[in-house]
């Protein structure tokens, strides 16, 4: 009853909240977009409403339905885990491929509309990662440009961009040839076969006999490339299944929630956005000044998470070096913690000032950041009290440069598995 009349006092007796959205962040940013959008945008592009006057929100109808097709065998915490979830992740092209520190699909959404941002609009994401701002920005109409020095971060995040809008037709073809797939990828894997790289679109430099040649077309291959090392990812994490079982698994689920999604944007009518994602480095964003109207990305965890280490077999087929993107990621140059985190500082000071650079006046930046107070005075050696949080690091950055911190949403992290708890959506503005 007190949640009831908290929404009550919140919204317009017209506005229908999804279901499960019991987090202060989302009220916060419910009503956010509530007071930024009118009735026919929150219908368009709302991220936390059912229905508005009654008429159904799109975010509704392209989540609702089945949860998420997942393979047989899959433990029952994992399925609630998505059911209770439903409309915040999972959907769109945002389940392929579980990378480790993503972020959340409805909360980008939900900041993207609190920025401000609208349909032809460009968005930045300078550390892209797994591509989460990049997706839910196209599906909303609005452009957006990535980069990401990793080149598996730049495979995974354009194979999502181009699931989109992949041929079904020979996806679904796939499906029933996996087996066959699976050996090809394991030669691949081996040695046996090689890939060559085309401007980060990664080819077998021979077409196996007996393949359809519609298999090998930019956005199919990417998907059935994705899905083996999804698949090889939860073989190295579960060993109850055969990676082989797996790959069917994985690879049915990738073309279920891509016909779904499409299905529904054909419903809709909806138009994307143009998003486009680019390996390159953060600290010298290739894009002139004053150049985009809003950014939202998230710092690497790098001192919870080696983003190398994690990725390296699949680092390792797209022929990455290893040791050069090491020397170059952000957060994991240098030898001892204390390096690490000087370098990381350093780093994220010349991000700020390039962000900073390219946005236009009078706009966001919103950073995604978790908070580690007790990890960073345990590897820095001096007492929580008197260590900055990530967050805190990023907020005097930001005001040293003149971007002033104008809003902070705090968040609780909610998944299967995370080494932080509590993170914070910080919202800047650049002055005029």
């Amino acid at each position: 009853m007190l949640q009831h009349n908290i929404r009550n006092r919140l919204f317009h007796s017209n506005l229908e909240m999804l279901p499960q959205m019991n987090e202060i962040y989302e009220l916060e940013l419910a009503f956010a977009e509530s007071q930024a959008l009118n009735d026919t945008d929150l219908v368009e592009r709302g991220a936390y409403f059912a229905s508005v006057n009654g008429v159904a929100t799109n975010h509704f109808r392209l989540c609702c339905g089945e949860v998420l097709h997942l393979p047989d065998g899959t433990d029952q915490k994992r399925r609630q885990f998505f059911e209770r979830n439903q409309f915040r992740t999972g959907y769109a092209t945002h389940g392929l491929f579980p990378y480790r520190g993503k972020f959340h699909p409805q909360m980008v959404k939900g900041i993207l509309n609190t920025m401000g941002l609208r349909p032809g609009d460009l968005v930045l994401d300078p550390m892209m990662g797994s591509g989460t701002t990049l997706v839910e920005a196209a599906i909303m109409g609005i452009d957006a440009v990535g980069f990401d020095v990793s080149p598996f971060c730049q495979f995974m995040t354009s194979t999502k961009l181009d699931s989109l809008t992949v041929s079904m037709e020979w996806s679904e073809g796939a499906v029933t040839e996996s087996a066959l797939l699976f050996r090809f990828f394991k030669e691949l894997s081996a040695g046996k076969v090689q890939i060559h790289d085309c401007e980060h679109h990664y080819y077998p430099t021979e077409t196996p006999q007996g393949f359809p040649s519609e298999w090998f077309e930019q956005k199919v291959w990417n998907m059935l490339l994705l899905a083996y090392f999804d698949s090889v990812g939860f073989a190295e994490r579960s060993s109850k299944q055969t990676p082989e079982f797996q790959f069917h698994g994985i690879l049915e689920r990738y073309v279920a929630v891509t016909r779904k999604f499409q299905n529904r944007m054909a419903a809709l009518g909806l138009t994307m956005g143009k998003a486009t994602a680019y390996q390159g480095d953060a600290r010298s964003i290739p894009l002139p000044d004053s150049s985009v109207d809003g950014i939202l990305f998230s710092p690497p965890y790098s001192f919870a998470v080696d983003y190398v280490e994690n990725d390296a077999s699949h680092l390792r087929l797209l022929g990455a070096n290893l040791d050069d993107l090491r020397a170059r990621m952000i957060g994991l140059r240098g030898i001892s913690f204390r390096q690490k985190y000087d370098s990381y500082v350093t780093d994220v000071q010349k991000v700020l000032t390039e962000c900073d650079r390219v946005l236009r006046s009078g706009r966001f930046c919103a950073i995604v950041i978790g908070t580690n107070r007790n990890q960073l005075s345990k590897a820095l050696g001096i007492t929580p009290d008197k260590v900055d949080g990530l967050d805190d690091l990023m907020i005097r950055l930001a005001n040293s440069i003149g971007m002033n911190l104008v809003h902070r949403f705090e968040r609780r992290i909610v998944g299967l598995a995370n080494t932080m708890r509590e993170e914070d959506i910080l919202l800047f503005l650049k002055q005029n």
